[in-house]
């Protein structure tokens, strides 16, 4: 029996622009099976914490132009479990909006916040955190997030800086810190009490809406006005009319930096966050030649180290190719060298000016 007092709210409003051109503004890569499993990512999300979480205690938050998409994707959930946002606004907002209705729904509410587009492989691992987290949560009043152990000198993620005092593997959390340079990278390894910053964080609904209260009083006062219309009828037409007023800001920058009761586990399960296709490449399986393929039939010669994605079946030849990112959708073919696939948002971006809104 699952306990009716664990809820999550899992993030899915998203674009993912990294990923074009399968991700795009209209059908963003939460929605694909980017791994060729059979799943999307946000079916494989929504059923990784239906292991442990009450279906129908699994909010999804996303943006209103992706409602359709959810209920096609997810056709158990109700409307009460979607959450639509109006406008972008960064992940504080939706959060504490999301939190004041379940707070209403259920005080002794205690849930985690997961994004819709990560792969972890070990679920029990992941199911057994986040249980030891909730246990936490529900004697205390902390924030809590889950940590990765670094693995290499990564520029690309957040780090959490912990106490090595602790001996439990629920360490107080010193401070988080900011993207860094490869050599700070290097010297957060060495130093042996950080880890990557997931963006996946556990808290009862009472302790989240106090650090909004106390640390982003504004934004509180906003959201707040609408706890006698959260849950019912009239709900839709408060958020329309009061969600464009938020401002737009992070929940790392909005309440976990200002916070002194954060915690974090580090995490017992591999985890990617699946942010670009390089960080896809490393998750898929490999041909002799070190090559990713998803859905493609493939030809190649002298050819190593690419990722390869087309519709099903397609036939792709390559030779002499390294290294490089090659995705076939519809009217657009992306061959882009992997080392600069943190500029296919900017490509994106030229490939709209140039050639209409519609190819993003």
């Amino acid at each position: 029996m699952k306990n009716k007092n664990y809820y999550a709210i899992l993030m899915a409003g998203g674009v993912g622009s990294r990923f074009w051109p399968v991700s795009t503004q209209d059908f963003p890569k939460q929605f694909h099976d980017m791994l060729g499993t059979g799943d999307t990512l946000i079916q494989k999300t929504f059923n990784r914490l239906a292991q442990l979480i009450p279906e129908e205690n699994i909010f999804i938050l996303t943006n209103e132009r992706y409602n359709d998409l959810v209920f096609e994707q997810l056709p158990s959930v109700t409307k009460r479990q979607v959450v639509l946002e109006p406008a972008m606004r960064n992940t504080a907002p939706c959060i504490l909006y999301a939190s004041l209705k379940i707070q209403k729904e259920n005080p002794d509410a205690v849930m985690i916040v997961a994004p819709s587009d990560h792969w972890i492989e070990d679920e029990n691992a992941f199911s057994e955190n986040v249980r030891q987290a909730f246990d936490f949560c529900e004697t205390s009043d902390a924030l809590m997030t889950l940590g990765i152990t670094p693995t290499f000198p990564n520029t690309g993620y957040g780090y959490i800086e912990y106490d090595k005092s602790s001996e439990s593997n629920i360490k107080s959390v010193n401070q988080f810190r900011e993207k860094p340079d490869y050599e700070t990278a290097k010297l957060f390894l060495s130093q042996g009490n950080f880890l990557w910053n997931a963006g996946i964080f556990m808290w009862s609904a009472a302790t989240v809406i106090n650090a909004f209260r106390k640390n982003q009083p504004a934004l509180f006062q906003l959201f707040e006005k609408g706890m006698p219309v959260y849950n019912t009828e009239f709900e839709d037409d408060f958020i329309r009319d009061n969600y464009g007023k938020a401002e737009n800001i992070s929940v790392d920058y909005a309440i976990m930096e200002k916070s002194n009761n954060v915690y974090v586990i580090p995490a017992t399960f591999d985890w990617n966050d699946l942010g670009t296709w390089g960080s896809l490449y490393d998750k898929l399986e490999k041909d002799g030649s070190g090559n990713a393929v998803v859905n493609a039939k493939t030809l190649t010669t002298e050819a190593s180290g690419n990722m390869i994605r087309t519709k099903n079946d397609k036939i792709v030849v390559v030779d002499g190719l390294e290294d490089y990112i090659i995705v076939d959708k519809d009217e657009v073919l992306l061959i882009f060298p992997k080392a600069k696939e943190q500029d296919i948002k900017k490509v994106l971006q030229s490939v709209k000016d140039k050639f209409g809104e519609q190819y993003g």
